[in-house]
């Protein structure tokens, strides 16, 4: 099977379900951005980091996978099964910051992304993950409700934050403040 297939060379493209829609639709910015989100979050897994944040990542990117499939769903097709965001992803991602936070130091001043190009990564990531997140908003906007995987994205662009100062850390670098 040829990777290409010519059918969006016109500005269209199918959601999962079958509609044709035009590639500037609102559900593909959104499931565009969360693979963009993806992508990053494969690339700051590949850097020099702990191998706990690795497996981390990975999960992550598992979970993004589900909600890029979601939402790019149209809603036809009822015995479609899909997978699905849940109150206890969310919880993993916060069980991960508490466990990260534990031996940082509180926050006394906005803290800019800067040290090391890992931490620094994550800051790029995150900045990517807010607008993933602004798209799910945009389609709850139009009626499609996704509070759970708004709030899951909500809570990994927290992470990004925690890691890149765990990263530092980890590294005996220092934090660079605003001033």
């Amino acid at each position: 099977m040829k990777i290409y297939t010519k059918k969006g060379d016109k500005g269209k493209t199918q959601l999962l379900g079958g509609t044709i829609v035009d590639k500037y639709n609102y559900k593909i910015e959104a499931y565009g951005n969360i693979d963009e989100l993806n992508s990053f979050i494969g690339h700051l897994h590949d850097q020099k980091i702990n191998k706990n944040h690795k497996e981390f990542l990975l999960k992550i990117q598992s979970k993004l996978l589900n909600l890029g499939s979601i939402i790019s769903f149209d809603g036809k097709k009822k015995g479609l099964k899909l997978p699905k965001i849940l109150n206890s992803d969310v919880e993993y991602i916060e069980k991960e910051i508490d466990k990260l936070e534990e031996s940082l130091p509180p926050i006394s001043s906005f803290i800019l992304p800067s040290g090391d190009s890992s931490s620094s990564l994550c800051h790029i990531v995150r900045s990517v993950c807010r607008r993933a997140e602004r798209g799910l908003v945009f389609l709850a906007s139009k009626g499609e409700k996704q509070e759970i995987a708004m709030q899951f994205l909500n809570r990994l662009s927290d992470y990004l934050f925690v890691l890149s100062r765990k990263i530092l850390q980890e590294k005996n670098k220092c934090e660079t403040y605003w001033k």
